[in-house]
């Protein structure tokens, strides 16, 4: 069982349209209204964590005033020779500029965000311990900075047609979230508990949260994305649970020629947060 790595640009390539169709509008909506106009001499500064191959300002940027200048920041130096965004423009079609900061997240300094305008990420706050998240959160509050985080995943996942009994797909889901929640190489994934845990440390805080469910959500256009989410989904499982291997196998196969015959319907549950100080 092969897959793309999460950590590649091909994986982030294959997601994107997945990843834009689920944003939460509303909340891009909301922190645009949380935000004053830059200038010229001053424009607004914002910073993208974990910045990937920079989907998330290609899809934010636009919907914010400008004008932007980003700051964006990865522990991977490979994966942001991948960054483009000679094309991004502000809500009034104006270029943005761009700085790279490559910097693990356990580097980030409290007075980071400092005179920033606002603070997103995307597909992060999973993948990061409770006390990588109290740390972002702290940056945050000290700069008083507005943040949006994007499509953390909620540990659930629904299959369409479904199957009865669904005791393999459901043990599969199940040892995939443990897996998001292992400890690795000492550190312990916050994992589906994510986007309840920063509200509650943003909240904490004092700050005001909303939170929206953005549900990837994947029918016969995106065979590829599914079989590759298929594989990750299940090899995680089976990698905490080895015992599924027999079952597993037999489930991927029966879902993949689903998806091949244009069958087979996915929806993958991501949650969006905003915090912005009262």
């Amino acid at each position: 069982m092969t897959s793309i790595s999460t950590a590649t640009a091909d994986w982030l390539a294959l997601r994107a349209p997945a990843d834009d169709d689920a944003r939460s509008t509303d909340l891009a909506h909301e922190l645009a209204r949380l935000l004053a106009r830059g200038s010229a001499s001053a424009p607004l500064v914002l910073h993208d964590l974990g910045a990937g191959t920079g989907s998330m300002t290609r899809w934010l940027a636009p919907r914010l005033p400008g004008p932007q200048r980003w700051v964006l920041r990865d522990g991977d130096a490979d994966i942001v020779e991948h960054l483009d965004l000679r094309t991004v423009v502000d809500a009034s079609g104006r270029p943005i500029a761009a700085d790279i900061v490559v910097e693990h997240l356990a580097s980030l300094p409290i007075d980071a965000f400092h005179g920033a305008a606002a603070v997103t990420a995307s597909a992060l706050l999973d993948v990061i311990t409770e006390a990588e998240a109290a740390h972002v959160v702290a940056a945050c509050v000290a700069a008083g900075t507005p943040a949006l985080f994007s499509l953390s995943v909620t540990g659930s996942a629904r299959l369409r047609p479904a199957e009865r009994p669904d005791d393999v797909e459901r043990a599969i889901e199940s040892a995939f979230n443990a897996h998001q929640r292992r400890d690795a190489s000492g550190r312990r994934m916050l994992g589906p508990d994510a986007v309840a845990v920063v509200r509650a440390v943003f909240a904490d805080a004092g700050w005001n949260v909303r939170t929206a469910a953005t549900p990837w959500r994947l029918a016969r256009r995106d065979s590829a994305l599914i079989g590759e989410w298929l594989d990750g989904w299940i090899g995680a499982a089976v990698e905490q649970r080895p015992e599924l291997a027999a079952a597993a196998a037999d489930y991927r196969e029966r879902r993949l020629a689903q998806a091949a015959a244009g069958r087979l319907h996915v929806t993958v549950s991501h949650e969006d947060l905003l915090a912005w100080p009262r």
